[in-house]
């Protein structure tokens, strides 16, 4: 079969998705398997196979077809943030989108990103064309983001990542946008506040609304201005046949989001 746009290819990733909704992230290679409670999938199956095909698990006694199917899917950005490597916490895909509007990240964007913990708010922020640099302080982190921003993204021609202690300084300057994932971002605002350009935007994830608190006490003695705070909230609906309600279980609150605009150089 000739390889297509439709059709999967060695080297890149797959989801695959059984009867009852379960989900891992594979990436084909030839020769190998996936395996499971249900049985074994052979990589080859895949490869060359188009998108959207079931394919077949076989026991692992006997090489038997088992009654198992998976359904074999591109994964999006959020299924691969959900289920890829981490070591830290990643920012959960409903709070990724929120990021990038509140942001306003656009193509050629020059962003500082710290920390970057397992690489899933650079992945998004790079997608969306920016170009990234990440201050990071522990090396196993660093190492893992890079590689799962590698194995999504294909390179990282517009990412780097340094072992820089954000609170210390910032030393890049120029930047238009500095968002931060740390727990004492009001550490950072004088340092943003000389790297950013007028105009240029502050935002920062928090989980707890005393770190919010105190970020926000920070920037009203500084020259950022337009503050705004906001959490998200998502509810998913149970729909089937006429039973319909919400879902028994939700991903309630994650984060609290703050921006802030830079109204005067420094």
């Amino acid at each position: 079969m000739t390889p297509g746009h439709h059709l999967f290819a060695e080297g890149e990733r797959v989801l695959l998705v059984d009867r009852k909704n379960r989900q891992y992230l594979v990436r084909l290679k030839s020769g190998r398997s996936f395996q499971s409670h249900a049985g074994v999938v052979e990589h080859d199956q895949l490869i060359g196979a188009k998108e959207g095909c079931e394919v077949d698990a076989r026991t692992t006694r006997g090489g038997q077809r088992a009654n198992a199917k998976y359904l074999a899917l591109r994964p999006t950005l959020a299924d691969v943030v959900v289920h890829m490597p981490r070591g830290a916490q990643v920012i959960y895909p409903k709070d990724l989108g929120a990021i990038l509007i509140a942001a306003d990240i656009f193509p050629g964007a020059r962003v500082l990103e710290s920390g970057v913990g397992s690489g899933a708010l650079s992945m998004a922020l790079l997608r969306a064309g920016a170009n990234v640099v990440g201050y990071e302080l522990r090396d196993d982190f660093a190492c893992r983001a890079k590689a799962n921003v590698e194995a999504f993204c294909g390179s990282l021609e517009r990412y780097e990542v340094l072992g820089r202690d954000v609170y210390e300084g910032i030393e890049h300057a120029g930047l238009d946008r500095v968002v931060l994932d740390v727990p004492e971002p009001w550490q950072v605002v004088g340092h943003a506040e000389a790297a950013l350009v007028p105009g240029g935007i502050l935002c920062a994830y928090l989980p707890t609304i005393n770190q919010t608190e105190e970020l926000r006490r920070a920037l009203s003695h500084s020259s950022f201005g337009l503050e705004e705070t906001f959490e998200l909230l998502r509810r998913t609906w149970h729909i089937e046949g006429r039973s319909v309600r919400p879902d028994l279980r939700m991903v309630g609150h994650t984060g609290f989001l703050t921006t802030a605009r830079l109204l005067s150089g420094v």
